[in-house]
């Protein structure tokens, strides 16, 4: 293997890696949205 195609795979799979641990922290430490609770909405609304 030559010493470019050496230093593009290297480089190649060192981005991919950390794009996919960018993303996984961000998944990760992204606080969870407040979803309705369908139940607790309709208690309400007929009694």
């Amino acid at each position: 293997m030559s010493t470019s195609a050496l230093t593009m795979m290297l480089t190649t799979q060192i981005v991919v890696t950390a794009i996919t641990i960018y993303f996984f922290y961000k998944v990760l430490k992204t606080p969870p949205r407040k979803e309705p609770d369908s139940f607790s909405d309709n208690d309400n609304k007929e009694h």
